[in-house]
């Protein structure tokens, strides 16, 4: 296909909401990182096995390697979502469907890269609750949730777009 039209598309108020919450939850991460950072043990949880329990311990300063990830998330994610011309489309899209396929694409990028950075923040409070002790994490529903929650987007996103005529 030739050069896709570009067309802004101001966002919706679902995008408005999941841009909200999930830089709630980043910021929020972050300064729940800061606040506990002194009364954190030099040893925290650094990874888990399938069945949400701590398989190996690390310094406390990987905790800033999910919000990192959260930021890089963020940096490359947005300036795509800005662009939806340059995203994989269907051969079948043309000008009277192109609004249809940026939308969805552009909302299905909004809601996976937010679900991520909501993610890595509960995966960063997770990590601080189970070293200070005050609980004992979310366990074995936690990688279904994570695996439902990024690829229903996608799915979803898929098929509203495989109705687009």
């Amino acid at each position: 296909m030739g050069k896709r039209p570009k067309i802004h598309l101001p966002k919706t108020k679902n995008e408005k909401m999941f841009d909200m919450f999930g830089y709630l939850f980043f910021a929020g991460s972050i300064i729940f990182l800061v606040l506990v950072w002194g009364r954190l043990p030099e040893q925290v949880p650094a990874h888990y096995n399938a069945a949400g329990k701590v398989d190996r311990m690390g310094s406390k300063w990987e905790l800033f390697l999910l919000p990192g990830i959260s930021l890089i998330i963020f940096l490359i994610m947005v300036p795509i979502e800005k662009h939806p011309e340059i995203h994989n489309y269907p051969a079948r899209i043309n000008e009277e469907n192109a609004i249809s396929f940026y939308l969805i694409s552009r909302q299905m990028l909004n809601q996976i890269k937010n679900i991520c950075l909501i993610l890595f923040s509960l995966i960063a409070f997770e990590s601080v609750s189970i070293a200070m002790g005050w609980w004992k994490g979310f366990g074995i529903w936690f990688l279904p949730a994570v695996l439902a929650c990024t690829l229903i987007p996608l799915i979803v996103g898929i098929i509203r777009q495989q109705k687009i005529q």
